[in-house]
Parts: structure tokens; C-alpha cells; sequence
């Protein structure tokens, strides 16, 4: 009988998984009884992703402007100007900082949403290619982003055995992209709530200013990691269709 994971290599005679997949690291969990997942295209949904991702960078790129807007504006209040036409740019700035948090918060959600779908597909189809490749339970693939604390490394551990059994027959994928991705996304996900933060409790116009700062960094950062998110999606839904279409890989000649 073939491996049930790699599908290359005999399995041993009294296991499912050959020799090599047995001595590749830490055991990985089984189907469940009753396994039910079936192949489907992660096409739409991981075009749809790409899209709304670069909506949320859009509205990243506009929430960059507003906040070095506001960051000028204070500069001048620190700095004792509080002519009429400085009050005027306040107003003006105050306006588009407010509004770039609603369109960023509109983008995120929407996103949010379909990637999780996505990600749910891919993780189900990631099933198929390798049925004992995931050493969490399919569930997780929605609730491991929800739940404080383990949301920082169950994802990536999701997201690595999928892109792993994504990969083609023969060779396993690198992870520099998964990786590059995942460690952007938590440095913004730290400096969003860190320059929140700081915004929410200064009073002072220097104290404002030094928090728009930190905050205009955490738009950057977002902006890195919704780029290498598309990057991701992108590569992870093709690797897929392309395995898909594929088909069962050949076995490797049994020495006799």
C-alpha cells in the first residue's frame, strides 16, 4: 500500500505512512472516521481574497496621507501656531484621520470574512492531497484566529501543513513567503493595538503627535503585510489548482 501521506513510498508494513514520512518530526494527526473532505476550486475565493486585500491596502494608502496630515498639523501646535489657517488644516486632518479608520475598518471586515472562507477551502482540499498531514483539527482553521493568545501560531501551524501538502508530489515547497507573511501580519497586529493605544490616552498636542506617529508606523506595516498576504493567497490558491489538476502522483518504483 502506498503512503497515505506522501503518496510515493511504500508504507510500512504495519502502518499507513512510509518510513520517511515516519522520521520527517513530530507525528501528524489522522482523519477522522467518516472522512468527508472533497476537492474544491480555490480559484473564486482566492481571487476574490487578492481583491479585497488590495482594497484594505488602498485604504491603508489613504490612511498613511491622513495620518501624516495630522502629524504636520500637530508639528505647527507644538510649535505655537495656532493661526486661523492652521485651525482650518486641524479640522480638515482631524476629519480624514476619523474617516480613514472607518474605511479601514469597512475593508478589514469584508475581507476578514472571505479569507476565512478561503481558508477553510484550502484547508479542506489540503485534506485531500494529504489526509494525515495537519496536526490540527479542521475547525481550527476558522476559530484558531478568534481565540486570544493561540491566535498568534495556530494559523501559521494551519497554514504551514496546508501549503505543505499543497506542494507539488515531488518536492516540498520553502516557507520564506509563509513565513515573511506571518511575521508581518503579527507586527501589525501588535503595533494597531499599541499606537490605539497611545492614541486613545493622550491629551496633550504632543502627546497626539507622538501617537499618530505610532500610528502611521502600524499603517505602514499593515500595508507590508497586506501585500505579502496577496503574495501568499495567490501562490497557495495556484499550487493547489495546479496539483488538482495534476492528478495522483506516480508511485516510485519498488526495488525488488
Amino acid at each position: 500500500m502506498l503512503c497515505m501521506r506522501c503518496r510515493r513510498f511504500e508504507a510500512a508494513p504495519d502502518g499507513v505512512v512510509c518510513a520517511h514520512c515516519a522520521a520527517a518530526g513530530a507525528p501528524l494527526m489522522a482523519p477522522p472516521h467518516g472522512h468527508n473532505a472533497r476537492l474544491s476550486s480555490p480559484v473564486g475565493l482566492g481571487r476574490a481574497v487578492a481583491v479585497l486585500l488590495g482594497l484594505v491596502i488602498a485604504t491603508d494608502l489613504f490612511a498613511v496621507w491622513a495620518d501624516v496630515m495630522s502629524y504636520d498639523v500637530l508639528g505647527a501646535l507644538v510649535d505655537g501656531d495656532f493661526s486661523a489657517a492652521v485651525q482650518h488644516r486641524a479640522e480638515r486632518a482631524d476629519s480624514l484621520f476619523a474617516a480613514a479608520g472607518v474605511a479601514q475598518t469597512v475593508a478589514l471586515l469584508a475581507t476578514a470574512v472571505v479569507f476565512l472562507v478561503w481558508f477553510h477551502r484550502v484547508r479542506v482540499n489540503a485534506e485531500v492531497f494529504d489526509p494525515f498531514g495537519h496536526r490540527k483539527k479542521r475547525g481550527w482553521a476558522v476559530w484558531g484566529w478568534f481565540v486570544p493568545v493561540v491566535n498568534l501560531w495556530f494559523p501559521r501551524r494551519i497554514a504551514q501543513d496546508i501549503w505543505d501538502a499543497s506542494g507539488p508530489w515531488s518536492a516540498a515547497r520553502p516557507h520564506g513567503l509563509l513565513n515573511a507573511w506571518w511575521t508581518a501580519w503579527v507586527v501589525s497586529l501588535f503595533a494597531g493595538r499599541i499606537s490605539s493605544t497611545a492614541y486613545r490616552k493622550a491629551e496633550t498636542a504632543p502627546e497626539i503627535r507622538r501617537a499618530v506617529g505610532q500610528v502611521l508606523f502600524a499603517d505602514a506595516v499593515d500595508i507590508v503585510a497586506a501585500v505579502l498576504a496577496v503574495l501568499f493567497v495567490l501562490a497557495l490558491t495556484r499550487m493547489q489548482d495546479a496539483k488538482a489538476r495534476s492528478g495522483p502522483a506516480a508511485p516510485d518504483p519498488v526495488a525488488g
